[in-house]
């Protein structure tokens, strides 16, 4: 299905020197003087690579359908994530280096969306939000919290959070997948 650039948006697979691409990242950019284009970043879901390209936003690109199907993750050996159909109970395993930085959020029995291209799963959608524990935290420094400053957070997946002031080591926060950062404190 033919669509404008400027339609384009993270997660959608599109068809690119014909190659099954899944879009990263992409970018508004309108210069001061000539029209607006299009900066989208993309992996080859083939090999990986990623790749970089403009497009001005008149032209069009092929997107491709793609299969979204809810799976539970199991576990992860090597490179690889094992994931399960909790109606069928059918395993399936996707590389590492399709989930990119998705992958630090897995946490066992986790339901993710799996996207799929004529059958091959191509990646994953995480939960809007996890809740993570706080491992290390720096202690407040008195007269800090006067400003809204953050401080470095080490959480439980290894992942290293911009946290609150108040929040200290064995904290259990909401954090956001889009984005990496702290969202609140949970109960």
């Amino acid at each position: 299905m033919k669509i404008n650039a400027n339609q384009i948006r993270p997660g959608m697979v599109i068809e690119y020197e014909g190659r099954q691409m899944a879009v990263i990242k992409i970018q508004l950019i309108q210069p001061g003087k000539g029209g607006a284009f299009i900066a989208v970043e993309m992996r080859d879901l083939t090999n990986g690579v990623k790749t970089n390209q403009r497009w001005r936003t008149a032209d069009t690109v092929e997107k491709l359908n793609t299969e979204e199907h809810d799976y539970q993750y199991l576990f992860a050996e090597a490179d690889s994530f094992t994931f399960m159909d909790p109606q069928s109970y059918e395993q399936i395993t996707i590389a590492g280096t399709l989930l990119g930085d998705d992958a630090a959020y897995l946490e066992d029995g986790m339901t993710v969306r799996v996207n799929s291209v004529e059958g091959v799963p191509i990646g994953i959608q995480l939960p809007a939000t996890v809740i993570l524990e706080v491992m290390e935290a720096e202690p407040v420094v008195k007269g800090q919290t006067a400003s809204s400053s953050y401080k470095p957070a080490q959480m439980s997946n290894g992942l290293r959070v911009m946290v609150p002031p108040f929040v200290e080591t064995g904290t259990r926060i909401v954090v956001n997948t889009a984005d990496g950062t702290y969202l609140k404190r949970t109960d």
